[in-house]
């Protein structure tokens, strides 16, 4: 691969808009590491939908029959491994896949891996690759609600019948698989499978698939995703990845195929360093976030925010997108470069997308479970923060968006999980926190969770409800003591099946 050195511009070069651009990027300097001296001979990408409507998260199965054969589906793959055992290896995906023909190589893919935003990001991208007319499958996890959530076509879940007969249809597969293996195929990698499959069936124009963990053998890595995805990497899952940013990126990164598009967002410095050099290795064109693409600017607005988004092929101005937080404006600036290298943009087009159909597309876009609301007087807003770095950006894009006069947190965490940073990065906006636990066997006891809490909090700020429906109750109870209805609010966090459980019992409400 050929060096190219980067660009040099003194100030007499900028104009008005890169002069702009360059301000705001360096004022994010918490976030953008001066990647610059660390390009280690990477080449760059440098180029001269409605509202939403409806939930987006499917229904229970009104029929019967169906309901029925889904949830026998739903118990045979739980007796499989569940997603936090594995194997390292992608040998097991890769026979099953070989059996199947191989429909995973039926159609483009862009590949996302990072630590968070990944399910955010993806959705945005499926957003503008349907506004742009292309069929899209979308495969992304966990669930909020329901399991099928996880396999989308078109923007939206397929339905329980569709899933049910995918399910079916590879089942012979995957028990020839099975035999064959030392471990049988895991809950994950049946779904990879049926994913990929669903997808050839369509047949789509594009896949957007979120890694389930780490990059290198994740089951999701038997696909040579044209444009790889990188979303901020930070530490999660450190007993699998590694204890570092840079030890995590070596897995990541292994989503990096020969010759892609890597679509960088803004990284610690060892991460940027083992990212960029492996996209050396595999002769990739690098596009950054802060350097070849970012946001320019962002004002908050009534449900949402307003954005100027650079892309690699230039800006986009008067662009709603209706989440809230800065890091969600991040994850659309990610998003756009990574559908405008799909389409070649800074390699083989020097131009931009049509900008109204970029707007309706993120104008249109949704994400269950992420900085979710749910209920007004008083507003409790749902949010899938589960790590120390989701949690402040969490944080920030609560007391920027809402400006709670008091905000009471609803906490439910998994065991292993850094339950101390994140509670510690909510201790400053939460009034009080009324800690529990949910269904999930992984789930931290509630008395475990409020004595770390007491620590953090001091035990006349903590509460404990065992049960998530009393939880939330005595949380609303506490939002609105003191008559404060108007500037009153409740954060539900800490894991998605918390949230995803409080999501059916507030909208059953």
């Amino acid at each position: 691969m050929s060096e190219q050195q980067p660009e040099s511009h003194g100030p007499d070069d900028l104009d008005p808009v890169h002069d702009e651009f360059d301000q705001i990027v360096a004022e994010e300097s918490d976030r953008d590491p001066d990647l610059a001296v660390i390009e280690a001979g990477s080449r760059t990408l440098r180029a001269q939908a409605g509202p939403p409507q409806g939930d987006p998260v499917p229904a229970h199965p009104t029929d019967p029959e169906v309901a029925k054969a889904l949830l026998e589906v739903e118990q045979e793959l739980a007796t499989r491994w569940g997603e936090t055992k594995l194997e390292p290896s992608v040998a097991r995906i890769a026979a099953l896949m070989d059996l199947l023909g191989d429909p995973q190589r039926a159609y483009p893919s862009i590949h996302v891996t990072g630590t968070n935003g990944k399910t955010s990001t993806a959705r945005m991208i499926e957003a503008l690759l349907n506004a742009f007319e292309l069929r899209t499958g979308r495969y992304t996890s966990p669930h909020v609600q329901s399991v099928t959530e996880r396999i989308s076509l078109d923007g939206a879940p397929i339905s329980a019948e569709r899933f049910v007969e995918t399910y079916h249809d590879i089942k012979p597969y995957v028990e020839m698989t099975d035999a064959a293996q030392e471990y049988r195929l895991s809950f994950f990698e049946v779904l990879t499978a049926m994913a990929y499959a669903a997808f050839a069936d369509a047949p789509v124009d594009a896949a957007v698939v979120e890694v389930g963990m780490g990059g290198t053998w994740d089951a999701t890595n038997v696909i040579d995703g044209s444009v790889a995805v990188i979303t901020p990497i930070s530490l999660d899952h450190t007993d699998r990845l590694g204890s570092t940013p840079g030890e995590i990126a070596q897995e990541k990164g292994g989503v990096i195929k020969q010759d892609a598009t890597v679509i960088l967002a803004q990284q610690p410095v060892d991460a940027a360093q083992v990212l960029l050099k492996k996209a050396v290795e595999a002769d990739a064109t690098v596009a950054r976030e802060g350097m070849e693409f970012g946001v320019v600017s962002r004002e908050v607005a009534v449900g949402g925010q307003q954005l100027t988004l650079r892309g690699v092929g230039g800006e986009y101005d008067g662009i709603f997108l209706p989440l809230y937080g800065a890091h969600m404006a991040h994850n659309a600036a990610v998003a756009l470069a990574a559908v405008e290298a799909f389409f070649g943009i800074g390699q083989e087009h020097a131009r931009v997308l049509d900008a109204e159909t970029v707007r309706k597309a993120f104008a249109s876009v949704t994400s269950p479970g992420r900085m979710e609301v749910v209920r007004r007087s008083p507003t409790v807003v749902l949010d899938a923060a589960h790590n120390p770095a989701g949690a402040a950006a969490t944080a920030e894009a609560v007391t920027e968006s809402f400006g709670f006069s008091r905000l009471v947190g609803v906490v439910a965490a998994s065991e292993g999980k850094d339950v101390r940073g994140v509670l510690e990065a909510f201790e400053p906006i939460f009034a009080e926190v009324v800690v529990t636990e949910n269904s999930s066997h992984r789930a931290m006891g509630a008395d475990e969770l409020a004595g770390i809490a007491v620590e953090v909090f001091g035990a006349d700020r903590v509460q404990v409800e065992p049960r998530l429906d009393d939880a939330l109750e005595a949380a609303i109870t506490l939002a609105e003591e003191e008559a404060e209805y108007g500037g009153a609010g409740v954060l539900v966090t800490g894991s998605v099946i918390t949230v995803g459980e409080a999501r059916l019992l507030m909208k059953r409400g």
